[in-house]
């Protein structure tokens, strides 16, 4: 053992990072959950001070609401053929939709994450005036 007295005072604690990293790794959650269905609701409700979230969160839902026009539509559709051949090209149809917004979901989390916003025609034009 030694005879070496223990520090009387601590060194200061090092400064917090420059940037707030917790904030940042918030925002793009918010910005993923926005792209996903009805999930965009929790950033549209909850982070309306920042303007870039709550943009993505209102184009989101507009996307939303033009996935279930278009799968009502596609249900409606598939109803009035029937079983017939025809209903089973609107199957084909129906799936091929499907893929097609998938597409679209993945595009616009992709550039949403990348600091851009996504912007498709009509849907965006509706979040902007609507939401």
């Amino acid at each position: 053992m030694s005879n070496v007295p223990p520090p009387t005072s601590y060194p200061p604690p090092p400064p917090p990072p420059p940037g707030g990293a917790p904030a940042s790794s918030d925002r793009t959650l918010m910005i993923v959950l926005a792209y996903l269905g009805l999930l965009a609701l929790i950033p549209y409700l909850t982070k309306k001070d920042d303007p870039e979230v709550h943009w993505h969160a209102k184009n989101g839902i507009g996307l939303l609401i033009f996935d279930v026009i278009i799968w009502v539509g596609l249900f409606v559709l598939q109803m009035a053929v029937g079983n017939t051949l025809v209903g089973c090209g609107m199957a084909t149809v129906g799936c091929i939709v499907w893929v097609g917004v998938l597409v679209l979901h993945i595009y616009c989390l992709v550039q949403a994450v990348g600091g851009k916003r996504p912007r498709i025609p009509v849907v965006t034009d509706f979040a902007e005036k609507s939401l």
